[in-house]
């Protein structure tokens, strides 16, 4: 069955922390109603438009990354060239050279006990190399368990954080989640202004406090969340780049703050990642994890891009971490629903056909 995030059965309950007499009061909550379209989820995927809508705009927004590595296997002949052709391909779509051999060695290893003697099926090889390498990114995103559930929200400038948060808050809040939302990206009006129109859109609450601290914002929200009863709180902050060290002290700050707001919180801790990025998209990662030690990925704008194939070189990284860093959604445009649950296969056959 396809759904958009997983339900889990909730913990014991802890006992509520005590108030701490310097946290900022929470902002009183406005929810405005508004229509928002039904929910894609519960329908098997090969048998609904919806989900055959969404890969055939995953195909379209990967054709950039897969249209010169499906050109290497026109020809008739398995041999060095189409080797060497096919390296070149996954580099300049971003594979990144430590993924890019791996994936050829392991394409090597099946043709051989394959004995394939055909190119369209080292196509077919390929795709199922890509999804071993590919299989432990794919989780998903698992709230219930504790209540509320804490997202904290992390990226760089122009990664689509708070437009992520938006498409998020709108799948739990149609699923029957009540989700409250924490603006604590204060230094950009625009992004609270933004947050804001999200949680009318969406009918849920906010915290939001102008020009206020981030980490009361986020404290604030995580106490209220617990007051009221909701199942998911989740914190937008503001975007920064890894090498701006104040601010990522900023972010550790915050993710402190959130725990002494709720024990073992945050329970999430969810990077934004542009897919335009190529490379830079894999070093954003391993900052962000060095920092914050990250819990999942969501990687945007793989609409259009030719570097789809850093998630190669992200799931390589992830393996050697010792513990994958799952990516639990991929998104292919604006809409609401060109935000999906990453799929392993999926993705390897869109970035093949």
């Amino acid at each position: 069955m396809f759904s958009f995030f997983k339900k889990k059965a909730p913990a014991p309950a802890a006992p509520p922390a005590p108030p701490t007499p310097s946290a900022t009061p929470a902002a009183p909550a406005a929810a405005v109603p508004q229509a928002v379209p039904a929910l894609v989820a519960t329908p098997e995927p090969s048998q609904t438009p919806e989900k055959r809508s969404w890969m055939d705009r995953l195909r379209s927004g990967l054709r950039k990354t897969g249209s010169s590595i499906t050109q290497v296997f026109t020809g008739t002949r398995i041999d060095d060239t189409l080797y060497e052709e096919l390296e070149a391909a996954l580099l300049m779509a971003d594979a990144g050279v430590a993924a890019t051999e791996h994936l050829l060695a392991d394409l090597r290893r099946r043709v051989k006990d394959t004995k394939a003697t055909d190119p369209a099926q080292v196509k077919t090889l390929l795709a199922d190399a890509i999804t071993e390498l590919l299989g432990p990114l794919q989780r998903p995103l698992e709230v219930g368990q504790y209540k509320p559930t804490v997202i904290m929200v992390v990226g760089v400038n122009g990664a689509g954080k708070t437009t992520t948060i938006g498409k998020l808050t709108w799948h739990f809040s149609e699923a029957g989640e009540k989700v409250l939302l924490a603006a604590a990206d204060t230094f950009r009006a625009a992004a609270r202004e933004q947050l804001l129109a999200w949680a009318d859109r969406n009918r849920v609450e906010i915290v939001s406090q102008e020009g206020g601290d981030p980490a009361a914002v986020s404290f604030d929200a995580v106490k209220a969340g617990m007051a009221r009863g909701c199942d998911v709180v989740v914190a937008d902050t503001a975007g920064r780049l890894p090498t701006q060290l104040h601010l990522m002290e900023e972010l550790k700050k915050i993710q402190r703050t959130i725990a002494k707001a709720m024990d073992g919180s945050p329970h999430e801790v969810l990077l934004v990642v542009d897919g335009n990025m190529g490379q830079n998209a894999l070093a954003q990662v391993q900052a962000f994890d060095g920092a914050l030690g990250l819990t999942g990925l969501v990687v945007t704008k793989l609409d259009g891009t030719a570097k789809g194939g850093v998630l190669a070189a992200i799931a390589l990284w992830s393996r050697k971490r010792g513990k994958p860093v799952p990516v639990y959604f991929i998104g292919v445009g604006e809409k609401l629903e060109d935000l999906q649950p990453f799929d392993a296969r999926e993705f390897a056959q869109a970035l093949l056909d």
